[in-house]
């Protein structure tokens, strides 16, 4: 991104002296959109902890494959994206709408930057549709009657939650938005939802590191934890497990490193 007057205006509550973790995860995919904080804060826990840019990827093909698999194999054709962050490669709308032209997406996120691309998630098939509800994904009335606009609630939906509820600290508050969310969805709908975790001590402490710097903290959950946002659904195959190790395809990488969980579940 610019940020010498020449880019897009930025909205007066965008704070770029801070580093911010959305802006951090698209400097180590390779995207553009961050600011000199945030690369710095990319750069210093890389140096501490160099996992951490192939954890990113994995943790963005995790997204990639499910999504195939969910428009593909599953057959969904509305997918609501809880926490979308910055629009880099790969973006649902994408995946879903190569496999399906016809598919619905709707992105949900509060973060003024992703606001400010949001151009980016609205690009759509002419058969398909996309769009933007500006909402913190905590408020589940907000989100569920902005994605009513785009998507039919009646009809089965892929809710997609990659890699953000580690925001939330508090661990009910952070089950009661997933289940409030999945109790509204038709049976047919599906869950598709990732984590990160500690790779190991080291990881931990970068990570604390990173929390006490005033950035926006992201803790870390155990997928012996994690694994009850699925409670009461059907797991698909291989159920909940490290990022690479879900339905690894001819693109997925070969670490053995855990930083990430996730799983696929049916809403019955």
């Amino acid at each position: 991104m610019s940020t010498t007057g020449n880019g897009p205006e930025l909205p007066a509550q965008i704070d770029t002296s801070v580093a911010h973790s959305a802006r951090v995860w698209n400097y180590w995919l390779g995207g553009k959109d961050n600011f000199p904080a945030d690369r710095a804060a990319g750069d210093a826990y890389r140096g501490k902890y160099p996992l951490i840019e192939t954890f990113a990827k994995e943790s963005r093909d995790f997204l990639r494959r499910t999504v195939t698999y969910l428009a593909r194999e599953a057959g969904i054709r509305q997918f609501l994206d809880v926490g979308a962050g910055l629009p880099t490669a790969n973006n649902t709308h994408e995946v879903a709408q190569r496999i399906a032209p016809e598919s619905r997406i709707v992105y949900v996120d509060h973060d003024p930057l992703v606001l400010l691309h949001v151009h980016a998630l609205l690009t759509s098939t002419p058969e398909g549709a996309t769009a933007y509800v500006e909402a913190d994904m905590r408020d589940t009335g907000t989100v569920l009657t902005g994605a009513a606009k785009t998507l039919d609630l009646e009809q089965p939906v892929a809710l997609v939650i990659s890699d953000v509820l580690g925001h939330i600290v508090d661990w009910d508050d952070a089950l009661s938005l997933v289940r409030r969310l999945v109790e509204r969805l038709p049976s047919g709908s599906y869950l598709s939802l990732s984590h990160s975790t500690a790779s190991d001590e080291a990881h931990r402490a970068v990570q604390d590191e990173y929390n006490a710097s005033g950035a926006i903290p992201y803790i870390f959950r155990e997928p012996e934890t994690t694994v009850a946002f699925f409670d009461g659904l059907e797991m698909v195959e291989p159920g909940m497990v490290s990022w690479p190790n879900w339905r690894p395809d001819a693109n997925t990488g070969t670490t053995t490193a855990r930083a990430g969980w996730g799983a696929v579940a049916r809403i019955p």
